[in-house]
């Protein structure tokens, strides 16, 4: 696994921890979810794609 692909793992379950964090602080926020879900969804394709 590249370093980049590592980055956005890493950088992606901090996001969710951070989320997660603000929904029970704070209460929901559907626009913080959907980033994130966006985010989830970018990682999964940089995953998804083969180092050539």
């Amino acid at each position: 696994m590249s370093g980049s692909k590592k980055t956005m793992g890493v950088l992606t379950v901090g996001a969710l921890v951070a989320v997660t964090g603000y929904t029970v602080a704070l209460g929901s926020n559907g626009w913080l979810w959907f980033g994130w879900v966006v985010l989830g969804l970018l990682t999964l394709g940089m995953l998804a794609t083969q180092d050539t």
